[in-house]
């Protein structure tokens, strides 16, 4: 665990020394800043930040691969990898960690949009079971797209392919099995939908936390961090 809390916490802190890491956050909050004031903070509009919960959930197509691309993929061209490879260290240890990193750095994004709960708190009485779904649902929602983004980032060694491999596979996942689910109808739809994201995140947003949602988010992250590091250990022997 320390082995892997080192790596985590250099990954999270490496965020913050490249300019991607500050234009992310600082674009994430501005788009979500403009998006409350003018959604939540009109007179008539009811206290609750669902608005802000579904820019963020497409918002997050684009984010999760911004941050997750130079997980591995940079570790491969800069041939930095070598060393982590060689320590006494294992690939498990040497992916997690870099997931974890990414993880905490996905928090740090929302952390700030905190603000907007205690100016709705200021303003009105928000219900917070709502609130408090959404921020569960985008927290597992980025985790399963972190998680598909270091897949990406383990499959290259540039960034950008591994950048726009993850947008267009989370484009897919989504079009395939929320519209295409809703195109074929049934009872071919029965098969897509359970494995749609965004039906998954509508739910959260709507104030529905259900354990069925948090296990199959949770088992996604596993597998395809499970894949990664399959990738990693078959790129070791090459």
């Amino acid at each position: 665990m320390r082995v892997l809390g080192a790596i985590a916490t250099r990954e999270y802190a490496s965020m913050f020394r490249l300019p991607i890491g500050w234009v992310v956050l600082a674009l994430y909050l501005l788009l979500t800043g403009v998006v409350f004031a003018a959604g939540s903070l009109r007179p008539g509009e009811p206290a609750s930040l669902r608005g802000l919960f579904t820019l963020s959930d497409w918002l997050l197509l684009f984010i999760a691969p911004a941050i997750s691309m130079r997980l591995l993929s940079d570790e491969w061209r800069q041939g930095s990898i070598e060393p982590l490879m060689t320590a006494p260290i294992s690939d498990w240890q040497i992916v997690t960690g870099k997931y974890a990193g990414a993880a905490m750095f996905l928090l740090t994004l929302l952390a700030p949009t905190l603000v907007y709960v205690g100016a709705l708190e200021w303003l009105s009485a928000p219900d917070y079971g709502p609130i408090a779904a959404g921020y569960l649902g985008l927290i597992l929602t980025g985790m399963v797209y972190l998680a598909l983004g270091i897949v990406c980032s383990a499959l290259t060694s540039s960034q950008v392919v591994a950048f726009l491999t993850t947008i267009f596979a989370l484009l897919i996942l989504r079009i395939g099995t929320t519209l295409g689910a809703a195109a074929i109808g049934a009872p071919w739809d029965a098969w897509l939908y359970p494995l749609s994201i965004d039906m998954r995140m509508q739910d959260f947003t709507r104030g529905i936390i259900s354990t069925a949602h948090i296990v199959v988010l949770l088992a996604a992250c596993a597998w395809l961090v499970t894949i990664a590091v399959s990738i990693v250990e078959s790129r070791r022997w090459r």
